[in-house]
Order: structure tokens, then sequence, then C-alpha cells
């Protein structure tokens, strides 16, 4: 009688240890942060990324398009896996791409009398790591004649300037039109053929004619 008691006192605690021991090691640890929960593209620049305002930048051209009416395409590229995206967005526009977020704050081309012409896009690239943190991969213009002159410096994603859609007027400041604009300088008589010889006569002065009907 006294194994079967001793039996089932085992029993008891083995099984309020296990208890016990399970609560302990699936508990939280306090000292552990709590993972964030993965959200969609937020309206506002992630936390500490300055986000910079070119609407205003610049002069304007009278009768270009306003740069809010303009579009611009951005390549993105994932350098891991070689897949390749375009995306058309208007100056405030964002888009998202897996892990990435390009937003265009501007895009502008030379207007077509300028001798160099250059297309560029000033493109913002919010990348998120590992941690689900978002960070602030590429900000500035980028250009699609001269891709040397800003380099995106990013291990896995690259963006660039393919195309910035705006008109412009059909002159420029400092053109002026010469439609209808004729020369008015008389016109110098052809030497009249001499029958005879086959050479062309001299004309005398009328001077000397004068003088000689005196």
């Amino acid at each position: 009688m006294i194994r079967w008691v001793a039996a089932a006192v085992l029993v008891v605690a083995l099984a309020i240890g296990g208890w016990f021991g399970y609560r302990a090691l699936t508990a939280p640890d306090p000292a552990v942060a709590p993972i964030r929960v993965e959200q969609d593209v937020p309206e506002a620049p992630p936390t500490g990324i300055e986000t910079v305002d070119t609407s205003g930048a610049g002069p304007v051209i009278a009768g270009t398009t306003p740069m809010a009416e303009r579009v611009a395409v951005i390549g993105v590229l994932n350098k891991r896996n070689g897949a390749s995206r375009e995306v058309r967005l208007r100056p405030g526009g964002v888009a998202r791409i897996g892990d990435v977020i390009v937003r265009l704050r501007a895009c502008d081309r030379t207007a077509p009398w300028e001798a160099e012409q250059l297309t560029g896009a000033f493109v913002q690239m919010d990348v998120r790591g590992p941690d689900r943190a978002w960070r602030r991969g590429f900000s500035g213009w980028l250009f699609k004649e001269r891709p040397a002159l800003n380099v995106v410096q990013h291990p896995i994603y690259d963006v660039w300037a393919k195309s910035c859609t705006m008109s412009f007027p059909a002159t420029g400041p400092d053109t002026e039109s010469i439609a209808g604009t004729r020369s008015r300088a008389p016109k110098s008589a052809a030497p009249r053929p001499d029958t005879a010889s086959g050479e062309p006569a001299v004309v005398p002065p009328s001077s000397a004619a004068s003088s000689n009907a005196m």
C-alpha cells in the first residue's frame, strides 16, 4: 500500500514539474522586444526619413506642363534575381514593389531648343530590411542620359529614370519669329551681253553720258 501511495505522489510531482517547465519555456521573454506587424505602404515616409519637396523648385518656363501633370517612368531592378519593373508616377506619387517603395518628387526635361538634352527625375527609394524596418536607400536626381552623375549605391536594388512626359511652347524665351521677313536690299542689274561679240557690254555712268551730250 505504501508503494502505491509513493508512486502516486511521484506521478503528481512529475506532472506539476512538467507543467511549470512548459510554462517557463513558452512564456515570452520580457527582455526581447515584440516583432512589429507588417504594414502596407505607409502614407507618410518612415520615421527619421527626410522628405524633400521639389514641386516649386527651379524656374518655370511659361507654356510648359505643370509639375503636377507630368508623368515619369522609373525603372526598378532587383540585383539578386535580375527582375526589373517599370512604374509610371506623377510627382508626389508612390509605388511599392515588394520590399521597395519608390516616390517621385519631380521630373523635368531640357527644352527642345537647348544644346544638351537631359531627362531627369527626383526619386526617393525606401527599402525594408530583414528587421522589417524601412530605411532610405536613395534620394536625389537621376538622369537618363548621364547615369554616372548620381549613382544608386544599394547592394540589392537599383532605380533609374527612363522618361518624363511634358510639353514645351513652340519658341523659347530667347527666340523670335522670322516668318514674313524679307530682304529689302536693291537687286543689282545683270550685265547685258554685247550682241556682236557676245561679251558683256560696258555701260558708261550716267554722268559720262550727260557730258557727251553737251
